[in-house]
């Protein structure tokens, strides 16, 4: 009998593609895998590498940046960890990558010359190609401008969350915990992500991630040139997802009771998400101060982490499907808005409160970045429309493949249709992050489809 389970459980897969046809054809995906190689290495600065005039890299390592050509010459702690998760790393670039990000922690309170605070365990937001950390947006590498009253008293808040992802990452592919044992500066890694855990400003009773108007810390570094206060959404949710990350860090090492400790905390910050952040209509908000507006991407994004239960899950899924299929409201040719088009401020401003004018970069162009975490939540509700997204994606991307030439550029970071408007070519989290998304929609729906003949043969209940 053990030996007629495997096979049959060949023949269920077998029979997947008479059930349900693959989220992706095998050409659309090798196209996806293939462009996301290639835009990883358009992304690659070995030491001794210059981007321009900025440079060269004297880290002692591999540095990815957010994409290729000129765009982004610095680490971008944020972008480099959301790209992980589609696998093409080494170990070894991982490694120089999260240690020297674990470097340049911050390891006692300092007030910069703008008067913006680096509070103990403060995360970078980008290390230049010389090993400098930036903590704030705005500024490449000049380490005494950066900060200010524009962008925020507390560095960015998001890092610390994405520094443990990369530790994590780091773990699951070495299956190998002696790095967390290493020290930098008398403290191990291990503790390095508690202390970054722990840094960012956060809700007693809940873990949910809080910043002022007066001592403001960005939310997200993919809208960090909205203002956001009060509770935050995004950020909550990436610290949800660190808790787990955590948790498996410390089963790994034998920290049981420390690992159940993680586990909690983000349990409770599950059940704390919709009566901070529920809206009427299946959306959450972004924040619930200034710009506290719907959060496409950080709605999708929760149904992606499972941060959801129950009702709110399937309001949010239900929601996301009805804007999809409306023209233009969250999406645009394979692009992903962060606000639903009618439910913009008003006629001059997406977020409430904004650096970047209306319908450029961050406040109301369509990205690609999220177009996965959209397709995975709308795929719960209505699958061939997920696909039929899915393929306006791979659609942009093949008629402006930056392979084909200068004149090219997809993946772009963000476009619009007013006046063709186009930013950053050969954006990396514009492939990497889809592309784990829909293997994972199909190792799931694989999944189901194994589970579903199995009952039916008999095989299991």
């Amino acid at each position: 009998m053990k030996k007629a389970i495997p096979f049959l459980l060949a023949i269920c897969c077998i029979a997947m593609g008479a059930i349900s046809e693959p989220f992706l054809s095998e050409e659309d995906l090798l196209f996806l895998e293939e462009m996301t190689q290639a835009v990883l290495e358009a992304s690659r600065v070995p030491v001794g590498m210059k981007v321009g005039a900025i440079g060269p890299n004297t880290t002692g390592g591999m540095l990815i940046r957010p994409g290729g050509r000129n765009a982004y010459p610095a680490f971008w702690i944020r972008d480099y960890a959301m790209s992980l998760d589609a696998g093409y790393v080494s170990s070894k670039e991982q490694r120089h990558m999260l240690f020297l990000t674990a470097e340049k922690q911050i390891d006692s309170p300092t007030v910069l010359p703008t008067g913006s605070e680096l509070f103990i365990g403060a995360i970078a937001d980008h290390i230049s190609f010389e090993g400098v950390p930036i903590f704030f947006p705005g500024v490449l590498q000049d380490y005494e401008i950066q900060g200010g009253e524009r962008w925020g008293h507390y560095a960015c808040l998001d890092d610390h969350f994405y520094f443990i992802h990369m530790a994590n990452v780091y773990y699951e592919t070495t299956h190998n915990t002696a790095f967390l044992a290493e020290k930098i500066r008398e403290k191990t890694l291990l503790s390095r992500l508690e202390m970054a855990y722990n840094a960012p400003p956060s809700r007693p009773e809940s873990g949910i991630v809080y910043t002022t108007k007066s001592k403001r810390g960005v939310n997200f570094g993919f809208f960090d040139t909205t203002i956001h206060t009060g509770d935050l959404f995004f950020c909550s949710l990436l610290k949800y997802q660190a808790a787990h990350a955590l948790a498996e860090l410390m089963r790994a090492v034998g920290e049981t009771e420390t690992a159940r400790a993680y586990e909690k905390r983000a349990a409770c910050l599950k059940a704390a998400l919709p009566d901070a952040f529920r809206m009427d209509d299946g959306l959450f908000r972004a924040s619930t101060g200034l710009s506290a507006q719907p959060d496409v991407w950080g709605t999708a994004y929760a149904v992606y982490l499972g941060a959801l239960s129950g009702n709110d899950e399937a309001k949010a899924c239900q929601r996301l499907t009805t804007l999809l299929r409306q023209k233009k409201e969250i999406a645009w040719r394979g692009g992903v808005r962060h606000i639903p088009m009618s439910q913009d401020f008003n006629k001059d401003t997406a977020w409430e409160k904004s650096y970047a004018a209306k319908n450029r970069y961050q406040n109301g162009a369509y990205w690609n970045t999220p177009v996965g975490w959209l397709c995975y939540a709308v795929a719960k509700t209505d699958y061939p429309l997920a696909q039929s997204f899915a393929r306006d994606y791979l659609k942009e991307l093949r008629a402006d493949d930056f392979r084909k030439g200068e004149q090219f550029g997809a993946p772009w970071e963000c476009m619009h249709w007013e006046e063709n408007h186009r930013q950053n070519p050969v954006y990396l989290t514009s492939v990497s992050c889809p592309l784990a998304a829909f293997r994972r929609i199909q190792a799931e729906q694989n999944a189901k489809i194994t589970i579903t003949t199995i009952n039916k043969n008999g095989i299991k209940k």
